[in-house]
C-alpha cells in the first residue's frame, strides 16, 4: 500500500475519532448540566420549603407576641404577614412549579395543613387576647397540643427536605455515573486519537522525513567525496524535502557536468601531450625511417581503435605509395594516383561515411555498408607530400571511434610538416653534400664518407682501396672551346663514374679530379677498376657546339689500405700515385707501391718517398 494512502486513511480515522471524542465530551458536559440542574432544583426546593417553616414561625411567634404583650402592633405586623400568606393549593403549586415530585408535595402539603390549622388556633388565641381572656390566650398559643403541632410542621418540612435530598443526591450521583462514563469514553476515545497521531506523526516522520534525511546525507557525503555515481532518491513533494532533493539533484549533475569537462580537460591534455611528445620526436628524426617508427608508435595512441596508413608522394611514378602502417589496415590500396583519393584533390578532410555521407575515394575497397574511413592529406609549404590514412580497427566495428577531427587534424599538420622538414633537410643535405655540375658527392661528402668506411674497414679487419683520377689537358677544353665544354667534359666522366659505382663511392675531388672509394677490395681489383675506368673514359665522344672535343684521357693513382699505407693516410697515398702516372707521361694507371720498412725498422710511406718518385 502506498504511503499517501496510509496516511489518508490514518488522517480520516484521526478525524473521525476526533469528531467521536468531540462528542462524547459534549454528551458528559450535557450530564454535567443536568446534575447542575438537579443540584439547582435542590437549591429552589430547599429555599421553598425553609421559606414554608419560616413563615409558619414567624406567624406562630407574632401570635405569641401579642398573646403576652398585647400590643397592637404585633396585630398589625401579623395581620400583614398573613395577608401575604398564598392558600394551601398555591403554595403546593408553587413548589411543584420548580420540580418537586407527587410524594414530596404530599408531604409538604400535610404540613401546610397543619400550618393552617396552627393559624386557625392563632386566630382564636388573638381573639381570646382582644377580649381580655390572658389565659386561654396563653393556653392555646402555648399548650402542648400547639407546640406538637408545630413540631408536626417542622417534622413535615425536614421529612419533605430529607425526600428532596435523597432525590437530588440520587439524580446527582446517576448524572455523576452517567458524566463519568462518557468522560472516560472521551479519555479513551482521545487518548486513540493522540495515540493514532502520534504513530501517523511518527510513520510519517520516519518515512517522509527521517529515511529521506539519512538518504540524502548518505547522498551527500558521497558527492562531497565526489563520488558522482551515487543516484539522489526521487522526491517530487513540494517541500523541504523535496527541495532538498532537487537542490542535490542540481548539484550533482553540476558535479558531473564539471567532472565531464574534468576529464575532457584531462583528454584533451594527454591528447595534445601526445601530439607535442610525437611532433618534438619527428623534429629530432634524422631519416624517414626513424619518421616511419615514430608515426606507428603514436598514432595509435593519439588515435586509439584506428588503424591505419601513412603514403608519401612519389613524384618520379606520380603515386601515393605506403611507406608504413599499423594495427593491420584493410580497406586502402598501397600504391595509387593522386585522382584516387577526394582529401588530395579537396586539400582537406574527407570522410565518406560519417556524420554527413560522400563520397568514397577510388582507393577503397569497402564492402560493408556502414563502413568509415578518414583520409587527411600531409601538406607543407603549399604542397601536397602525401596521405594519412584511418579506418576502425576490425570489421566487427565499421564506425570510427569518436576521435576529435580536431586531433586528427593537428595530428596530419605535424606529420607533414616533420615529412616536409625531413625532405628539405634531405634536399639542403644534398645540395650541400652534392656536386650540383656532375651530380657526385662533393669533398664534404668525402670527408663524411671517408670517415665511416674507414671506421667500418678498422672494426671489420678489410682492406679499403682508393682511386683517383685527373683528367689529362683539361685547361685544353676551357682555352679553346671554353668553360661550357669543359663543364661538358666533366659531366661525361662523371656519367661513367656513376654507371660503375654500384658498389663503390664516386666524389669530385676538385676541379677536374674525381675520387672513388671502394671498401673491401684488394688492390688488383681496385687497379683493374681503375684500367677499365681509364678505357671508358677514352672511348668518350662529346660534341659541344657542333664541334667534336676529339679524345679525352685520364690519369689515375690507386692505393689500398693496409696494403700500401694506413688507413689514415689513403687518400694522400692514392694522390701521390696519380702524380707519378701525370708524370710518367698521362693516360696510364699507377698503383702506390707496398710499404717498405726503414732501418730505423719503420715502414716508408708514399708521403716519405723521394721527391723524384712523386
Amino acid at each position: 500500500m502506498r504511503l499517501a494512502t496510509i496516511t489518508n486513511w490514518a488522517y480520516g480515522a484521526t478525524i473521525v475519532l476526533t469528531f467521536a471524542s468531540g462528542a462524547t465530551m459534549l454528551l458528559a458536559s450535557n450530564v454535567q448540566e443536568r446534575e447542575r440542574a438537579a443540584v439547582a432544583q435542590r437549591e429552589r426546593l430547599d429555599q421553598a420549603s425553609s421559606k414554608v417553616a419560616v413563615e409558619i414561625n414567624a406567624l406562630s411567634n407574632k401570635a405569641r407576641e401579642y398573646v403576652i404583650t398585647g400590643d397592637p402592633g404585633h396585630i398589625e405586623v401579623y395581620r400583614r404577614e398573613i395577608s401575604a400568606l398564598r392558600t394551601v393549593e398555591e403554595r403546593v403549586r408553587s413548589i411543584e412549579d420548580v420540580g418537586a415530585s407527587a410524594d414530596e408535595l404530599n408531604a409538604l402539603a400535610d404540613a401546610m395543613r397543619l400550618a393552617d390549622l396552627l393559624h386557625d388556633e392563632q386566630e382564636e388565641a388573638i381573639k381570646a387576647r382582644q377580649e381580655g381572656d390572658v389565659e386561654r390566650a396563653r393556653n392555646i398559643v402555648f399548650g402542648i397540643e400547639y407546640d406538637r403541632q408545630l413540631h408536626r410542621v417542622a417534622a413535615d418540612v425536614e421529612r419533605f427536605q430529607y425526600r428532596l435530598d435523597q432525590r437530588t443526591d440520587s439524580e446527582v450521583a446517576a448524572a455523576a455515573d452517567v458524566s463519568r462514563l462518557w468522560k472516560t469514553f472521551s479519555e479513551i476515545v482521545l487518548a486513540i486519537t493522540g495515540l493514532l497521531f502520534l504513530c501517523v506523526l511518527y510513520f510519517v516522520f520516519k518515512r517522509r522525513v527521517l529515511r529521506p534525511v539519512v538518504k540524502l546525507s548518505d547522498v551527500v557525503n558521497r558527492l562531497a567525496a565526489q563520488d558522482y555515481a551515487v543516484e539522489p532518491p526521487a522526491y517530487d513533494d513540494i517541500d523541504e524535502i523535496g527541495d532538498m532533493a532537487q537542490a542535490i539533484r542540481v548539484f550533482r549533475e553540476n558535479g558531473l557536468e564539471r567532472q565531464r569537462l574534468e576529464e575532457e580537460r584531462s583528454a584533451d591534455h594527454a591528447k595534445r601531450s601526445l601530439l607535442s611528445r610525437m611532433t618534438q620526436r619527428m623534429q629530432e628524426c634524422e631519416s624517414m625511417h626513424q619518421l616511419e617508427r615514430v608515426i606507428e608508435s603514436f598514432v595509435p595512441q593519439i588515435a586509439p581503435g584506428l588503424a591505419g596508413r601513412l603514403y608519401l608522394f612519389d613524384e618520379a611514378q606520380n603515386l601515393l605509395v605506403e611507406v608504413c602502417s599499423w594495427l593491420a589496415p584493410e580497406h586502402s590500396q598501397a600504391a595509387f594516383p593522386p585522382a584516387a583519393c577526394w582529401a588530395l584533390q579537396r586539400g582537406e578532410l574527407h570522410r565518406p561515411r560519417g556524420h554527413d555521407a560522400d563520397v568514397v575515394c577510388d582507393h577503397l575497397h569497402i564492402t560493408g555498408s556502414n563502413s568509415d574511413s578518414i583520409c587527411l592529406p600531409l601538406i607543407a609549404q603549399r604542397a601536397t607530400l602525401g596521405l594519412l590514412y584511418l579506418e576502425p580497427l576490425t570489421s566487427a566495428s565499421e564506425t570510427l571511434p569518436d576521435v576529435p577531427e580536431m586531433y586528427l587534424k593537428i595530428l596530419a599538420e605535424n606529420v607533414g610538416l616533420a615529412v616536409g622538414n625531413l625532405r628539405l633537410r634531405d634536399t639542403l643535405r644534398a645540395m650541400a653534400m652534392a656536386d650540383p655540375l656532375t651530380g657526385l658527392a662533393n669533398r664534404r661528402q668525402l670527408d663524411t664518407v671517408l670517415q665511416s668506411r674507414l671506421i667500418e674497414a678498422n672494426e671489420a679487419k678489410q682492406s679499403v682501396s682508393c682511386i683517383m683520377l685527373d683528367i689529362d689537358h683539361f685547361k685544353h677544353f676551357n682555352d679553346q672551346y671554353g668553360h661550357d665544354a669543359g663543364d661538358a667534359v666533366l659531366r661525361g666522366v662523371a656519367e661513367i663514374l656513376k654507371q660503375s659505382t654500384r658498389d663503390t663511392d664516386a666524389f669530385r675531388y676538385g676541379g677536374e679530379e674525381f675520387l672513388l672509394l671502394m671498401p673491401n677490395m684488394s688492390a688488383e681489383k681496385a687497379a683493374q677498376r681503375a684500367e677499365a675506368l681509364r678505357v671508358k673514359i677514352g672511348a668518350i665522344q662529346i660534341e659541344h657546339a657542333g664541334h667534336d672535343l676529339g679524345a679525352i684521357t685520364a690519369s689515375f693513382g690507386t692505393a689500398t689500405a693496409p696494403d700500401h699505407c694506413a688507413l689514415s693516410k689513403l687518400v694522400r697515398t692514392a694522390d701521390a700515385a696519380l702524380l707519378r702516372a701525370k708524370e710518367a707521361g698521362r693516360n696510364r694507371v699507377i698503383q702506390a707501391e707496398p710499404r717498405q720498412p726503414q732501418a730505423s725498422g719503420r715502414t716508408m710511406t708514399p708521403e716519405q718517398a723521394p721527391a723524384s718518385e712523386r
